[in-house]
Parts: structure tokens; sequence; C-alpha cells
């Protein structure tokens, strides 16, 4: 039999010292230190380089998440609009899906700020008997109640109110002023 070439020779050796380095560690095992996020070197005279390298990513998100400060006046509160109306076609109370993409983001801002309470009022056109239309603004308001509250929104963050024709915010007697008086409006009432 013949003995092994040179290059095995070599291989055998060198796996052989690996295997008698190994056996030669009497202490605990040390894990290797993970490496360095950044390939940019660090030196003694810029430390402030490698606090910047290990900052955690999460502290950028939740700084990101920071929710802006609303003003305290209520009256300034509702004049910003953080809450859109949403309007209804003619002797109708159901939601369209415009209305509903409304809706979805005031319940989305609601939900952001959990101590904002409001009031859904309903409003109509003056095109039908003063009693229709105080029902019909009604059934406005607690449908759009209701779908905020199908939302997420707590139920008891939301009153609402009739006004029916008594509050119009077109004034006219066509269908431009009637399109914008069909609505629901809301109303913070409590921070």
């Amino acid at each position: 039999m013949r003995y092994a070439t040179r290059g095995t020779a070599t291989v055998l050796v060198v796996l052989m010292a690996l295997s008698l380095g190994a056996c030669k560690s009497s202490g605990p095992k040390m894990e290797a230190p993970p490496p360095e996020p950044t390939a940019a070197p660090t030196t003694a005279e810029s430390p402030v380089a490698e606090e910047v390298v290990h900052e955690p990513i999460t502290e950028t998100i939740i700084s990101e998440e920071v929710t802006e400060e609303l003003p305290e006046d209520l009256a300034q509160l509702n004049a910003q609009g953080y809450l859109e109306d949403v309007f209804f076609d003619t002797d109708r109370y159901d939601l369209k899906p415009a209305a509903r993409e409304e809706l979805a983001s005031n319940a989305a801002w609601l939900q952001k700020y959990s101590t904002i309470s409001i009031l859904v009022e309903g409003h109509c056109d003056e095109r039908n008997t003063r009693e229709y239309n105080l029902a019909l603004g009604e059934r406005r308001a607690n449908a759009v109640r209701d779908y905020l509250v199908f939302l997420g929104v707590p139920r008891q963050r939301i009153q609402t109110i009739s006004y029916g024709e008594e509050r119009p915010f077109a004034l006219g007697r066509d269908e431009s002023a009637w399109k914008l008086n069909r609505r629901t409006h809301f109303v913070i009432v409590a921070r």
C-alpha cells in the first residue's frame, strides 16, 4: 500500500493541529464578539461614532410615532378640521363607500387621541317636513355612530343629535346647497 501523497499529508497535518488546538483550551468557551454593524473604523479620537453606530433602530421608529400636540381650547380644536363631515343622498341614511372611507380616517384619528369625545350632528336639506327631517337626521347620526363603533371607537365617546333642517351649512334652494346640507358633522366636546 502506498503512503498518502504530499497534498493529502498536508491536509491531515492541518486537521490534527486544529483538533489539538481545540482540545488544549481548558477555560470556559467564549463566543466571538458580534461583527461591527458598519465597516467604518473607529478611533480613540471619535468615540461618538461608536454610539451612533450602536443606536437601536426602535428609537427612531418610536420618535416617528409621536402624536402631535392638540390645542387645549375646544373651539380652536374644532376649527382645525381634524374630523371630516360625511354626506348623504336625498332621503337616505345609508353610508356610501366615500363616507365609509372618511369614517375610517376619522376613526383612526379618534383612536390615536383616545381622550377625545365627539358629538355627531345629523343634518338634512329643507325639502321635507320638520318632523321627517329631524327623524332622518337622527338616523344619519346613529348610522355614523354605529359605524365608528364598528371600527373600534368606544360608544361612550360618541353622542348624537339631530338638527334636521334647522342648521343649514349652505344657504340656497338648489341641489348645490342641498347636497352640502345632507350631512353629519362632528364636534369635539371633550379632550
